[in-house]
């Protein structure tokens, strides 16, 4: 009896997948596409070998222009196989093909294919500086089915073969090695995947792409888990390529420098030797993301190739994501996950190894403060969101998996596998890791096969475990509670309240308690003791620590061990106001910024004192990282959570003085410099803060040794035409592309002329944003959504939150998923704070029709309407 198909390509759901990969396997695919036709459509012409274990109807995923034909066997099914609208070919379903008997079939499709300008599918871009085309491919979730006919889901692996032609002189970067074939008409491309990989990690970039060359030549060290086909030495070519026009900012040194020590550890490490090939890192323009992890062929955003002067943080973080994209050669491309519900073995682990390789192996040993403070916050933040989810989700469909990209998947869960590591050991849980390499290389595999490597490799049983913390949402809080006699600690116990949100578990943490006090002789402040434990339950004591002397400042989680918000004991609050710069250890100082930052966010710090402990300790901070982020933070303390009625009375004033101050203070031309600079640069004005901008681009220098590059100069205009301060902004905008032409000067041009800060010229640029039918791409769309909301823009912007709820339904149907999350995310009326605007997300949120994907979006800035309002109402109290 044959099955029917329900169909729903484009947003396929577990159910289907799971029966498509029950009754296929996919051997081949070869794919022919002509890159020759115009700047709107590609050819593509896909031929399937594929595998039928028994009668089927079933469907094939393709979003195009138009089906030509549909051969299926030798048989024209075009008629049949296909749905049209008034439009054409309509995607919805996908390609059906039916009455399918048991056995190999082949599969033959012709369409046409429309280039993206969302940088989904494959995103072409003409490069304003020189005029040249670049072409790139991004699949992840489900977007192959763009630029070629496919099964789009992870679990049903093919080999292929890539045939395409070109004009002359481009490159094509894949997967695999290129043979190129002068042709009277162009070049053709052939490449041959020779390894079964998931579609959504076939890569393909094209242009005149400017190429760097490399290799690697390493040891694999062998461990009990490798299994014995594996080599002990082997070399990797490596290229890198970026645009014409980027060429002279391209740092390869460096960027060759990091990927070799992240293959040094990962050889060392994960038993299993590099299994593509080559290693190519492809930078692209227009690119949402940071990157992608296709196998052998890495995209970046070109955003990374530095073309102005940048701080050491950024470098830091490009080097974390060369490391995570590395990491996931192994973990996502050689083992894949069998659904997107267990998406997070993919990022979690990644972002995982990423940390530690580059603390381990790189310039930046102090990799796990930047964690401590950048990815946790992230973590944190999104926990306490009303749409928090398990780590381990239920995907239940791919629309639902494009919004688990988020600070759980990533953050927390790589937070929970460095708690893991510290509960099991190091040596165990690289072990179950090298395990689980070698059990699924070149398959698939599911959380509970990961969970039994680990498992088998600790010898402890990890399901309680696994319970407790991937299959539950919310943060727990740990605190100190402790009596003190004659000074010294008459009890101590570390209590753990329920997570929140959530229902209120208590887990099993592996925690350092830390006691630091300051050192008479020098001021500052060091720790005394340390005690590793397990806190399990309500309350845990620590007797270790009984008949210590009293410490000046108790760290419930030293060293950053588990997962949770660390509250302090009041007198250690009250210690840190006075003290944070004196803590030695950027560790410790780190986790009092973000315990001072969370109980701020949670109402339990005011924000006015939050404001003035960053005007205190900002200047004297050692990690620039942590004060990047401080200086953000304290941005929206100012901007969000204090009083209004304060803020323009004082702390406005504050938070320009203690940035002027910084930018002036700092070491000429340093980093701290440029971070206070930029920090000012996204705050609301001042006279003062509007002269030293307006310095900047009269060509005289504001502070002495201050870099007056590209970047900051479109800064500092768009920061004073938003504080309209600028007669003729676009002479302005036009002047300063005099100086610079480049695609990047063109973006800010898009954010300056969005940041001009009237009612009308607001009014204009929402229009814009929320026409369904626009040609903007999507870093045009980005640029002019930071513009349109920059600092001081909310009294222009009044009119406009009522309009958001009326059409965001209409917005969320009639973009893409990529779009309408950007759009809808970025214009959500989050500067009206007030009773009303929650009001009008509830009566959108009532809908019984709206899609769940933009509930969520509604759901998660309402809640921040919420805490703003909420923290308001406390720094007023």
């Amino acid at each position: 009896m044959y099955r029917k198909a329900v169909m729903t390509s484009l947003n396929l759901t577990r159910v289907e997948a799971a029966e498509r990969a029950r009754i296929l396997s996919v051997q081949r695919y070869d794919i022919a596409l002509d890159l020759t036709h115009g700047d709107k459509e590609f050819g593509s012409i896909t031929t399937v070998k594929f595998t039928v274990k028994e009668p089927c109807d079933t469907f094939i995923d393709l979003r195009a222009a138009r089906v030509r034909e549909v051969i299926l066997d030798g048989n024209d099914i075009t008629e049949g196989a296909i749905t049209l609208d008034e439009k054409g070919y309509d995607p919805t379903h996908g390609v059906a093909l039916r009455d399918l008997t048991t056995g190999e079939h082949t599969l033959r499709i012709t369409a046409d294919c429309e280039y993206s300008r969302t940088g989904q599918g494959l995103h072409r871009f003409v490069d304003p500086a020189d005029g040249e085309t670049y072409l790139y491919t991004q699949f992840e979730t489900a977007d192959a089915k763009r630029v070629f006919a496919c099964f789009d889901q992870p679990d049903l692996k093919a080999r292929y073969k890539l045939t395409v032609r070109t004009p002359d002189n481009w490159k094509v970067i894949s997967n695999a090695e290129q043979d190129v074939q002068k042709t009277a008409d162009g070049e053709v491309h052939i490449s041959r995947i020779d390894y079964p990989l998931s579609t959504y990690l076939v890569a393909l970039c094209a242009g005149p792409y400017h190429e760097v060359r490399s290799s690697w030549t390493g040891t694999l060290t062998r461990h009990p888990e490798t299994p014995e086909d594996q080599p002990d030495t082997i070399t990797v070519p490596f290229g890198l390529y970026c645009r014409a026009s980027l060429a002279p900012h391209l740092d390869a040194e460096r960027i060759f420098e990091q990927t070799k020590q992240g293959f040094d550890w990962y050889h060392r490490n994960f038993g299993m030797a590099y299994p593509f090939g080559k290693y190519d890192q492809v930078f692209c323009p227009e690119y949402n993301m940071g990157a992608m992890e296709n196998a052998g062929c890495v995209t970046f955003r070109d955003e990374y190739i530095f073309t102005s002067k940048v701080t050491r943080y950024l470098y830091e973080r490009r080097c974390d994501t060369i490391l995570h994209e590395l990491a996931h050669m192994w973990f996502g491309d050689l083992v894949t996950m069998e659904w997107w519900g267990d998406l997070w073995l993919n990022e979690s682990f990644a972002t995982w190894a990423a940390a530690i390789s580059q603390a381990e192996e790189t310039e930046f040993d102090t990799a796990w403060v930047t964690f401590a403070n950048i990815e946790k916050s992230w973590a944190y933040r999104q926990d306490q969101l009303p749409s928090t989810h398990p780590v381990f989700t239920d995907a239940s469909d791919v629309e639902t998996v494009e919004q688990n990209f988020d600070g759980i998947t990533y953050a927390k869960g790589a937070s929970i596998l460095k708690q893991l590591q510290a509960y099991v050991g190091r040596d165990a849980f690289l072990a179950g890791v090298r395990r689980h390499f070698a059990n699924h290389a070149f398959g698939n595999a599911t959380f509970d096969d990961l969970l039994a490597a680990l498992a088998e490799a600790s010898g402890r049983d990890l399901l309680g475990w696994a319970d407790q913390w991937l299959k539950t949402t919310g943060i727990n809080t740990i605190r100190p509670r402790f009596t003190v006699q004659n000074g010294s600690y008459l009890t101590f116990e570390v209590e753990q309240l329920g997570a929140a949100p959530g229902a209120g578990e208590l887990r099993d943490h592996r925690i350092a308690v830390g006691l630091y006090s300051v050192v008479p002789d020098t001021g500052k402040v060091v720790r005394t003791h340390r005690v590793e434990l397990d806190l399990s339950g309500a309350s845990t004591p620590v007797p270790e620590l009984v008949e210590i002397p009293v410490a000046d400042l108790v760290l419930v989680n030293d060293d950053d061990l588990t997962y949770c918000l660390m509250g302090l004991d009041q007198d250690s609050l009250h210690f840190i106001t006075h003290h944070i710069a004196d803590i030695e250890d950027p560790m410790a100082r780190s986790l009092c910024w973000s315990a001072a930052w969370q109980m701020t966010r949670n109402g339990e710090m005011k924000a006015r004192d939050f404001l003035t402990l960053v005007a205190q300790g900002a200047a004297t901070e050692t990690e620039i990282g942590v004060l990047e982020l401080i200086l953000a933070q304290a941005r929206e303390a100012l901007a969000s959570y204090a009083d209004p009625d304060w803020t323009e009375a004082t702390g406005q004033q504050l938070l320009v003085d203690a940035l002027l101050h910084g930018a002036r203070s700092s070491a000429p031309g340093s980093d701290y410099q440029l971070a206070f600079a930029k920090a000012l640069a996204r705050t609301r004005q001042t006279e003062d803060s509007i002269a030293f901008f307006a310095s900047i681009l009269a060509d005289e220098p504001p502070a002495e040794g201050l870099v007056m590059d590209t970047e900051l100069r479109w800064a500092a205009l768009s920061i004073l035409v938003g504080a309209n301060a600028v007669t003729d902004v676009e002479a302005a905008i036009q002047e300063e592309l005099g100086r610079d032409s480049s695609a990047t000067s063109h973006n800010y041009a898009q954010r300056t002329r969005a940041a001009v800060n009237t009612p009308e010229a607001k009014q204009a640029v929402f229009a814009e944003l929320t026409d369904v039918s626009s040609t903007l791409s999507n870093l045009d769309r980005r640029h002019k959504l930071d513009g349109f909301t920059y600092p001081g823009s909310a009294p222009s912007l009044a009119d406009l939150g009522p309009r958001y709820f009326e059409i965001a339904a209409d917005l969320w149907r009639g973009f893409s998923s990529e779009v309408a999350l950007q759009v809808l995310t970025g214009l959500y009326p989050t500067w009206d704070i007030s009773e009303d605007a929650i009001a009008a997300a509830d009566a959108l949120l009532a809908q019984d029709d709206l899609p769940a994907g933009l509930a969520r979006v509604v759901a998660e800035n309402q809640d921040r309407v919420k805490r703003a309002l909420r923290n308001q109402r406390f720094d007023a109290a």
